[in-house]
């Protein structure tokens, strides 16, 4: 997936490291937006930042299952407003479980002007009908509280608390694939 996929204001597109880095690491080296995601995710250096975009495309390239991190670009500004990502789940040791996510990062302007929940929903409706996923899942560090209402928005059942994934201990929500009605031939 390129640039495949759009909403009314968003387009959500493969990273282009050497024009996006400088975007990325507004995102990225901001302390209330990595808050949640770990300390391995913040970066210290626009140069840093692009090796890791470049990192990222090669682990898709090398997936190649349709799935990974895209950003998601605000169609009026053409400014980067986040990232968007459909990925296999990590267990406890990093390693790819069968479960398959759907997160967000957006940069601090961005919140609360309901980019998570439209990039979400375009990427779930990739997941189900694209890649043809039967469930998805959502995890979530129990006080982000603004991720869980993007959860609920996007209409994922919570399921309760894991330790299963990261290794650590996260909310868990869930969506299934919407069941498709065969046509009958009558």
């Amino acid at each position: 997936m390129t640039n495949l996929l759009q909403t009314e204001r968003l387009i959500i597109r493969s990273w282009i490291p050497e024009r996006d880095a400088e975007q990325a690491f507004v995102i990225y080296n901001d302390p209330e937006v990595t808050h949640f995601l770990g300390k391995s995710s913040r970066v210290t250096s626009i140069e840093s930042q692009r090796q890791r975009l470049i990192e990222g495309i090669e682990r898709m390239h090398q997936r190649n299952n349709g799935t990974g991190s895209w950003a998601i670009v605000e169609k009026e500004s053409t400014t980067i407003v986040g990232t968007i990502i459909l990925k296999q789940l990590p267990d406890k040791d990093g390693l790819p479980t069968q479960d398959y996510e759907v997160g967000w990062h957006l940069r601090r302007a961005s919140w609360g002007k309901g980019y998570a929940t439209e990039a979400g929903q375009v990427m779930l409706n990739y997941g189900f009908s694209v890649l043809n996923l039967p469930v998805i899942y959502a995890v979530v560090k129990p006080e982000n509280h603004a991720s869980i209402r993007v959860t609920q928005r996007l209409g994922m059942k919570p399921i309760g608390r894991t330790n299963k994934y990261y290794g650590i201990e996260l909310l868990l929500f869930q969506l299934d694939a919407p069941v498709k009605i065969e046509e009958s031939s009558s």
